[in-house]
């Protein structure tokens, strides 16, 4: 169970660039101790550079920084990198070909040892217990080019943990590796790190690696973070478009007006209050098989447990639609479609959207 005592917060964090770029822009939150952040966006967000901010490798232009009580940026404060007490685990490892595991997981330790702010005799315990944390005790001899990709990233782990600091920032950790081993690894450090109580912030841009394993999302957009919430919240209720369509992946379908109805691509609705788009996630829309119907399907993905299809619509539009790996359609197949009114999202073209449902009597 994680504290309500605030490990992080940033209070009006602003970072540029020159004179144009504006990386991360009037941001500001707070992390928990025990929580688990992740921060999500597309490229160039600015999610890596506050990462970056956080601890302490780039300066902002305004804004304050506090970490454990103590300000370590902003207000006349500044408090170098080395200093900081966090510990970073770069996306490329950053691990010393030239020393083994003990070594590498020892070095920062050392270094604490020479500033005066660890005593000798307690870098090996430290060292030892890091590495048996994530499960290499008996690989502490081998060198990083004897070491699998997912040994690395371990290793990465340790070294930043050996120390204990109070914050732990993760740079999209674990991009480097195949799937099967990042789907395991990412469980596996999130459990290491809940285990002993640590917070940290991790950087993706990938949805589902956020959702998985954060305990709240912050989601970045051009240098702003647009909406911060539990990754149920975040996904069932996306404060905009651009969270609606970067995280859900779901389809917009617009409504116009006809009468005193409106026209949309999977039929007549009402109940709409205004002009705008209906969002419709993957999983919403239900298939049958119908000769006659009026939807085609244009191509098929298996994912697994699922399918994906790309649905062609009458009016041109292709939809993603999600269904169970029982429910198996040939592509060229033709369709009808129903749509399960319970979440869908309502997104007018001005103002906060808003969850339709059948209790205003949305159908189509």
């Amino acid at each position: 169970m994680t504290s309500v005592d605030p490990v992080l917060c940033c209070r009006n964090v602003t970072k540029r660039f020159g004179a144009a770029t504006l990386a991360v822009d009037d941001v500001s939150f707070s992390l928990n101790k025990g929580d688990l952040l992740g921060l999500l966006g597309p490229s160039g967000c600015g999610k890596t550079t506050l990462l970056r901010l956080v601890a302490g490798f780039e300066r902002p232009e305004s804004g304050e920084i506090e970490l454990a009580g103590q300000t370590i940026c902003g207000g006349g404060q500044w408090v170098p990198p080395e200093r900081r007490r966090v510990g970073v685990v770069f996306q490329d490892y950053a691990l010393f070909p030239h020393l083994n595991v003990a070594e590498n997981v020892s070095f920062g330790l050392k270094q604490l040892c020479r500033r005066g702010e660890l005593p000798k005799q307690q870098i090996k315990s430290l060292m030892g217990e890091a590495i048996a944390l994530v499960g290499l005790a008996k690989m502490a001899r081998r060198y990083p080019h004897e070491l699998s990709g997912g040994q690395q990233q371990r290793v990465a782990l340790a070294r930043a943990l050996a120390p204990r600091p109070p914050l732990i920032l993760l740079d999209e950790p674990f991009s480097n590796l195949d799937v099967q081993v990042r789907l395991y690894l990412r469980q596996e450090v999130r459990d290491i790190l809940k285990n002993i109580g640590a917070s940290g912030i991790f950087v993706t841009h990938d949805q589902e690696e956020a959702l998985a394993i954060a305990d709240k999302v912050a989601v970045m957009n051009e240098g702003r973070l647009v909406q911060l919430d539990q990754p149920e919240e975040i996904y069932q209720h996306p404060a905009s478009r651009f969270v609606a369509e970067f995280v859900t992946q779901a389809n917009f379908v617009t409504a116009v007006k006809s009468g005193d109805r409106w026209d949309t691509v999977l039929g007549r609705a009402r109940g709409i209050p205004g002009e705008g788009d209906l969002m419709v996630g993957q999983e919403d829309l239900k298939l049958t098989a119908d000769e006659q119907g009026d939807c085609l399907v244009q191509a098929r993905q298996f994912l697994g447990r699922e399918y994906q299809y790309a649905l062609l619509m009458p009016s041109d539009q292709v939809l993603q639609v999600r269904t169970a790996a029982s429910q198996r359609l040939a592509v060229g197949d033709r369709v009808s479609v129903r749509l399960d009114c319970e979440r869908v999202r309502f997104f007018p073209k001005e103002g906060e959207p808003i969850v339709l449902g059948r209790r205003q009597n949305f159908a189509v």
